[in-house]
């Protein structure tokens, strides 16, 4: 109603996004653990509770599905009063609903319920003071640049504000509300995307509002070192290949495959990171030096490189000069768009039982200057080539943002109005992708051929 606003954080439910789970509940007043009425309490279900009594924070339960044949609500409250959410109807002092969330039963009264319970905790914050938070999630967009989705808990934040986030400093350039609409100012409990950032903040890192663009930097400089320190305590001796691990894995029983993620946003690097530190292969483990959102930078190769760590790309790609010092100082970058596909090489390496490897091998780049819709035929991309060269039936990538929207086949090369085998750089050429037809103008393709190659130690 117009009296009374709830901000919901929602988080999802698989097992791989246990620090996301976590710091929901870190950063939020109320707890409403969703259990489906047909699939009763599952693994994530009793983590989500250990995760809300350790932020000690009150749970309200909603029982979802009930409208769901084989559904059963209270079967869901004996295993939930099991692990200590004793129903209020059972003299305990949790709130139970039952909810079917396609149906739209029961909503209104677990909203008034969640009200009831923010009555009887008095939640207050002061709104005259510096604007104090948490951050939700970061990315980096095409046209607003860095952009960080900021939970304001108390203060009022407004444009213009100097403040500090993690180990960043900026100054708060454009702020909108969850519908995109600008806002001038954001007051307690209000989730608000910011810009103005000078670096990528990371996910839960605290946000706060300082005097002045000075002392912003001063705490962010001085933070920045702390953190760099301690990635570089994990420096341990030069590059080496996930090939090459896999290798010595077999050979010398090596214990630790050093790991740098960088992926799209936050909740898929927390989500790769959760899912490779659990693989553990008898003496051998990964240790994740350092993660990130955004595209892979020559920061990430140096640190690489001393570390003898190895560089994970989800869904970003390597900036052009930091795929360059890759290259030339052996720092292997391996991309990835598939979650199970990465683990999965993971887990061989651990195993020292790696494959040979289709190795790629990038020929060329153009860049999207037009675009044109052929009836029965789909999306042209009129392209410039940059360097190197195209060939027909190579593979693409496009980039948009040094992110992958796009991994497939090419399905047609043509010169002017004729089929061409190859276009030089230099030259333009109109360039057909097989089952993909959303092409922008600005977009990179990046080409490339896969052959096998079978592993070797250097």
């Amino acid at each position: 109603d117009d009296k009374n606003t709830i901000t919901f954080i929602d988080t999802p439910g698989h097992e791989a996004f246990t620090a996301m789970r976590a710091r929901g509940a870190q950063v939020t007043d109320i707890v409403i653990l969703v259990v489906a009425a047909d699939d009763g309490v599952m693994p994530q279900t009793r983590e989500a509770i250990d995760h809300a009594k350790a932020a000690d924070v009150p749970i309200i339960v909603a029982v979802n599905k009930i409208d769901k044949e084989g559904a059963n609500p209270e079967v869901v409250k004996k295993q939930l009063a099991e692990l200590g959410l004793q129903p209020e109807e059972w003299g305990g002092q949790t709130m139970f609903f039952n909810v079917s969330a396609i149906k739209g039963q029961g909503i209104t009264e677990l909203l008034e319920g969640v009200l009831l319970q923010a009555e009887v905790m008095e939640l207050k914050a002061d709104p005259e003071r510096r604007a104090k938070g948490t951050v939700i999630e970061s990315r980096q967009d095409r046209r607003k640049g860095l952009v960080a989705t900021i939970l304001v808990q108390s203060g009022t934040l407004r444009i213009g504000d100097p403040f500090v986030v993690g180990a960043e400093s900026g100054r708060v350039r454009s702020m909108v509300d969850e519908n995109g609409i600008s806002l001038k100012e954001a007051g307690p409990s209000v989730p608000v995307e910011i810009t103005g950032l000078n670096g990528i903040a990371e996910a839960g890192d605290d946000f706060y509002v300082v005097e002045s663009d000075v002392k912003a930097k001063q705490v962010a400089s001085v933070r920045a070192q702390k953190k760099q320190k301690k990635e570089l305590l994990a420096a341990g001796g030069g590059p080496i290949t996930l090939e090459e691990f896999a290798k010595r894995a077999a050979e010398e029983n090596i214990a630790e495959l050093n790991i740098i993620i960088k992926g799209d946003v936050q909740g898929s690097v927390e989500a790769v990171r959760s899912s490779v530190e659990k693989l553990v292969y008898e003496k051998v483990r990964v240790k994740v030096i350092s993660s990130g959102v955004g595209g892979i930078t020559e920061g990430d190769v140096k640190l690489a490189q001393a570390s003898k760590a190895i560089i994970i790309g989800f869904n970003v790609r390597a900036e052009p000069r930091a795929a360059r010092d890759a290259d030339s100082l052996g720092v292997q970058i391996r991309y990835y768009n598939v979650i199970y596909d990465l683990v999965d090489d993971v887990k061989k390496a651990l195993a020292g039982l790696l494959e040979p490897i289709k190795k790629e091998s990038i020929i060329g780049h153009v860049e999207v200057r037009e675009t044109f819709v052929i009836p029965k035929v789909g999306t042209i991309a009129g392209c410039y080539v940059t360097d190197g060269i195209v060939k027909r039936g190579a593979f693409v990538r496009i980039l948009r943002d040094n992110k992958v929207v796009f991994d497939g086949k090419m399905s047609s090369l043509k010169r002017f109005k004729d089929d061409a085998r190859e276009v030089q750089s230099g030259y333009e050429c109109g360039i057909g992708l097989e089952n993909y037809n959303d092409i922008k103008v600005g977009d990179i393709f990046e080409v490339y051929e896969i052959e096998e190659v079978a592993p070797t130690l250097k």
